[in-house]
């Protein structure tokens, strides 16, 4: 079984991205926007990805990496 403490980093920094990149968003509207990325520009299917992965496309479907590098 896996450790489910690894939730609390995941939904942790899905809790930061969403308040900071889209707090007009319903949850069901990000989700369902973010899931038709994944498929259409990934090529990837959703229900593979381990917290950590998903976390990273997440970010860079946000744009959070070029913020990173905006600010360095």
């Amino acid at each position: 079984m896996r450790n489910p403490e690894r939730l609390n980093a995941f939904y942790e920094e899905f809790y930061k991205l969403h308040k900071y990149y889209f707090p007009d968003w319903r949850f069901g509207q990000l989700i369902s926007n973010f899931f038709g990325w994944i498929y259409s520009e990934k090529k990837r299917d959703i229900f593979f990805p381990e917290e950590d992965e998903m976390i990273a496309l997440f970010r860079e479907y946000c744009g959070a990496d070029k913020d990173k590098e905006s600010e360095d």
